[in-house]
């Protein structure tokens, strides 16, 4: 495991990460924060990050190829590997979150994950995964719109689980689910197990805000189809809503 570096607070442990990344750091550093004061999730958009979370940037090898499937690959190890050790049963939703149902009505988000590539002077191309999970929030903290729509391993296990065992679970997890996409068998059970698990197939999606079509699967390269009557076609980035029934 490479080294790590612990903050009580860090704008974001992401953008400490790439740098690390950029200055050759080696496979299985990483960074953790128990706050952030500038989170940041996909496309841009703001990843609150009070006390109660696991906040980590882990730095891993690029895969050869598939590297489309990173982030459903975590995604679908980090599952499973939480799964076993809490027992918290969840969904993926494309391409990057953890989802759990809640009894009568939308399902909570309980984890994410930030994929961002670059040069790496030792690992030729890097992986900088940034994961968070909620481990013991307190809702309050967070901004009106998240109180209702987050979910914590807290909320499942009293107490709940050190973050220091969370964090354990999360780089073991994240890392073999990179390592796998190295061959083409490993790539196609990390794939298998994106399909197994994704969360909203046969629902209609929104895609930046647009009516898209209804959910489908995941393709080779961890694509969304969805279709619109017998037409069917690929999602490859944007920002998915899942309309509930």
């Amino acid at each position: 495991m490479g080294p790590r570096e612990q903050y009580a607070t860090i704008p974001s442990t992401q953008d400490r990460a790439i740098e690390l990344a950029r200055a050759g750091a080696y496979e299985g550093t990483r960074v953790v924060a128990r706050a952030q004061s500038a989170g940041r999730g996909r496309l841009d958009h703001t990843w609150e990050s009070p006390p109660g979370g696991l906040y980590l940037s882990l730095i891993a090898r690029a895969p050869e190829v598939h590297r489309s499937l990173v982030s459903l690959a975590i995604g679908a190890g980090l599952r499973e590997a939480i799964s076993g050790r809490f027992g918290v049963l969840a969904s993926l939703k494309w391409p990057n979150d953890l989802l759990v149902p809640t009894p009568g009505g939308a399902p909570r988000k309980l984890s994410g994950i930030l994929i961002d590539e670059v040069p790496s002077p030792t690992l030729g191309r890097a992986e900088v995964a940034g994961i968070g999970v909620n481990v013991s929030l307190d809702r309050e903290q967070l901004s009106a719109p998240l109180r209702e729509a987050t979910v914590s391993l807290g909320d499942f296990m009293d107490p709940p689980p050190p973050l220091e065992e969370v964090e354990e679970v999360v780089v073991d997890a994240a890392l073999r689910s990179i390592r796998e996409l190295d061959t083409e068998a490993g790539a196609q059970a990390a794939l298998a197990r994106c399909r197994a698990v994704l969360y909203g197939i046969g629902h209609r999606a929104w895609v930046d805000g647009v009516p898209t079509g209804i959910i489908q699967g995941i393709g080779e390269d961890g694509e969304l189809f969805v279709s619109q009557g017998s037409a069917q076609f690929a999602i490859r980035a944007g920002d998915l809503r899942v309309e509930e029934p």
